[in-house]
């Protein structure tokens, strides 16, 4: 009965942890100001016929802090490329010079980042209520094992334990978020 609980447990630190890498690769998509290829992660170019995200078919690149530059492999899918960023419709006025492809990353405006924040406070709150969602299945499993044979004591103390888990993945939430907002509000 122990190994089922620490199977649970485990799972249920994974389940955790997914949730965080979830969240951070959420808010990596919330610009903050400053130009980053990560920007660019959810384009897909037609490339010979396959759908390809956009990495795979240039090397994208930050010059500086508002400048992303795109250089294609084959120079023939710059138009390509170029009407894939304005399909998008992620707010960038694409450019080229024949032989690569530059966008220039406007500055937000103080309007434009309280409303990053509140996207951020949002992806903030679905994590914790998955966090929570992910205690509460792994609260019911322990009531389950209890009811299987595991003892009264065991099970309170596993469920002590999801607790400590939930505490520890909530707080590192919301160091996430505080870096995140930080990020978002530097001018």
């Amino acid at each position: 009965m122990t190994e089922d609980v620490n199977f649970q447990l485990d799972i249920t630190k994974e389940q955790m942890l997914e949730a965080i890498t979830h969240l951070e690769n959420v808010l990596g998509k919330i610009r903050a100001g400053k130009a980053n290829p990560q920007m660019l992660r959810t384009i897909k170019v037609d490339y010979y016929g396959a759908s390809t995200p956009l990495a795979q078919a240039a090397n994208v690149s930050t010059p500086d802090s508002q400048t992303i530059s795109i250089q294609p492999f084959d120079k023939s899918l710059i138009s390509v490329i170029e009407q894939a960023i304005v399909d998008a419709n992620l707010g960038f006025n694409p450019s080229n010079n024949g032989e690569r492809i530059i966008i220039n990353v406007p500055p937000l405006t103080e309007d434009r980042r309280k409303d990053l924040v509140k996207q951020a406070k949002v992806e903030i709150e679905n994590a914790k209520v998955s966090i929570r969602n992910i205690r509460q299945k792994a609260n019911d499993e322990m009531k389950k094992l209890g009811k299987e044979g595991l003892s009264e004591d065991a099970v309170r103390d596993a469920e002590a334990s999801v607790q400590e888990l939930t505490n520890t993945y909530s707080a590192k939430i919301d160091v996430v978020y505080s870096a995140k907002e930080v990020e978002i509000m530097t001018v």
